[in-house]
């Protein structure tokens, strides 16, 4: 009985894997469809993402939040000022350090962005069974909720900056 308890964890598991693989390659690909009718890549997308409805974000904490170095941050930054969606200015309390904010181009990229992505989530609701709806959404909560429990372990605080809108710990 334990061997089978065993067998049936690691084939859940590879399953949950799969699943999550394949739901994360095609929001992937999707996210990068709807960047480039936008005129920017999906790693810039993500930035006009995390910029909206901020006035002006530090440098530092603008790469923590992308998960990316200043490096490549400096360089993602350096095209979206020059397409004229973002523009550097001065922190107002620290001359020597610097913020990123959207220009009026920019919000609307990041609107037009975020339109696409929520009729993409409304379009996979509607193709699921009316009752089941909520559950799904629920249960894909409670998976966000263990991986971030499972990250805490080796990597904590990684994924904080994702999990703003999510509980804590599932009931």
């Amino acid at each position: 009985m334990n061997r089978n308890k065993k067998t049936d964890d690691g084939a859940e598991a590879r399953r949950l894997l799969a699943t999550i693989r394949a739901l994360s390659r095609r929001f992937s690909l999707s996210e990068r469809d709807d960047a480039e009718c936008c005129g920017v890549t999906r790693s810039q997308a993500a930035t006009l993402e995390a910029l909206s409805g901020e006035r002006g974000v530090r440098l530092g904490e603008l790469g923590r939040r992308l998960g990316i170095h200043a490096s490549t941050l400096t360089r993602n930054l350096a095209r979206l000022e020059a397409q004229g969606l973002v523009r550097r200015i001065e922190d107002d309390h620290d001359a020597r350090a610097c913020c990123a904010t959207l220009t009026e181009a920019g919000k609307n990229a990041a609107a037009l962005i975020a339109s696409r992505d929520l009729a993409f989530a409304r379009d996979i609701l509607q193709r699921l069974p009316a009752a089941r709806r909520g559950r799904t959404v629920e249960s894909l909560d409670d998976v966000l909720v263990a991986v971030r429990e499972a990250t805490e372990r080796c990597c904590a605080g990684a994924f904080e900056h994702l999990m703003e809108h999510f509980p804590e710990r599932r009931t």
